[in-house]
């Protein structure tokens, strides 16, 4: 009895930490290179176990594309200066973004400037 008390427990183990480095991939994004786009907050998602932007960029036939950021959870962008309120729908932005490999707008979030010039990344204090 003891032994598949202990068995299940490995087993249930081995699954959480399978289903860990599966959602943590970064396969598809292209991590030797670095884009900026500038446009218009479209969303700010502050929620587990990622926070995301929206960002709505102009395109060269004068409309726009939407481009979608993933992001780290709200407990390290809080460590990093951020609020819930540091973007919102509407503000005028410049993004630092690791694209993804396929070609469609979005990938990796790596830093933000927002309109009064602060640079706000996942990690450090923002910066003037």
């Amino acid at each position: 009895m003891r032994i598949r008390f202990i068995a299940g427990g490995c087993v249930l183990v081995l699954l959480a930490a399978a289903d860990g480095r599966a959602h943590h991939s970064a396969a598809g994004i292209d991590r030797s290179r670095t884009v900026t786009i500038e446009g218009a907050v479209k969303e700010f998602r502050w929620q587990n176990p990622h926070s995301f932007m929206q960002i709505d960029v102009p395109d060269d036939r004068g409309g726009t594309v939407t481009w979608t950021l993933e992001m780290t959870a709200p407990s390290f962008l809080i460590r990093a200066g951020w609020t819930r309120s540091t973007v919102k729908a509407g503000d005028a932005v410049t993004a630092v973004v690791r694209p993804l490999l396929n070609g469609n707008p979005g990938g990796l979030f790596v830093s933000v400037t927002a309109a009064d010039g602060k640079t706000y990344t996942e990690r450090g204090r923002p910066q003037e």
